[in-house]
């Protein structure tokens, strides 16, 4: 896939500290530097305590650092106010979390055109029928009406997904987002993730304690201790860069 000139996220010295001056202070970021270009596929992997949340909230500019620089489509995320920051989310970002969050009196397709009706106080036309696309492309063609209590786990993540690419984001982050689905379930999201990657384009970093996914990436970010352990393109078995896993309907 074609990479653009300009990356699509750059971070450069990103420290977060929480609870400063105060006895319990905490730094759990120490200088992270992270470059995602468009069409990217990254694992953020490590260990429970490492940082990967809180750098995916950073990212997802839901936390602000304490220091460093953040350039998201080349624009300064540092010092923006709470409104600037929440217009960027809107427009630039998705989000999958491990718990789907859909809300229960919403249908399915209620639930997706959710950030189109938070984002502009109403749904257009043409975004209720994006939605319907979406859903259809999730294989929830069938499933339009229904409350997310009639869905299994599976396909409650599906109306997810669906959710967090209404507004066509360049880039979606997704926090664990089978980390509460059962095996079967769990490659099937997983498939789906990166055959809305491959036909769309959209670009995604996905927090991941599986390393049978994280391998299944395109590439690996490992954080410890806060710090970046390894930064590398992942390589299959057969020597070929990426996944081996068809993108299948």
């Amino acid at each position: 896939m074609l990479m653009s000139a300009q990356p699509l996220i750059q971070l450069h010295q990103v420290r977060k500290t929480y609870n400063p001056g105060l006895p319990n202070e905490a730094e759990v970021l120490h200088g992270i530097d992270l470059q995602l270009n468009a069409g990217e596929f990254i694992a953020l992997m490590g260990p429970s305590g490492s940082g990967k949340s809180t750098l995916l909230n950073i990212v997802g500019l839901l936390e602000r650092m304490s220091a460093g620089s953040y350039h998201l489509q080349g624009e300064e995320m540092v010092g923006l106010d709470d409104g600037g920051l929440t217009l960027r989310r809107r427009k630039l970002l998705g989000f999958v979390f491990q718990f789907h969050h859909l809300l229960p009196a919403f249908t399915a397709l209620e639930n997706v055109t959710l950030p189109a009706l938070m984002a502009e106080g109403r749904v257009s036309t043409a975004q209720r029928e994006r939605a319907r696309e979406l859903l259809d492309a999730v294989g929830l063609s069938a499933a339009l009406d229904k409350r997310p209590s009639e869905l299994s786990g599976g396909m409650q993540q599906r109306v997810a997904i669906a959710r967090a690419l209404v507004m066509n984001p360049p880039l979606v982050l997704a926090d664990e987002p089978t980390g509460n689905l059962d095996s079967a379930s769990s490659d099937e999201v997983f498939v789906l993730l990166r055959r809305m990657h491959a036909e769309r384009g959209t670009s995604f970093v996905v927090v991941t304690h599986d390393p049978r996914l994280g391998a299944r990436c395109d590439r690996l970010v490992e954080l410890i201790d806060g710090q970046t352990a390894r930064d590398e393109a992942v390589v299959r078995a057969d020597g070929a860069l990426g996944p081996s896993e068809p993108l299948r309907r």
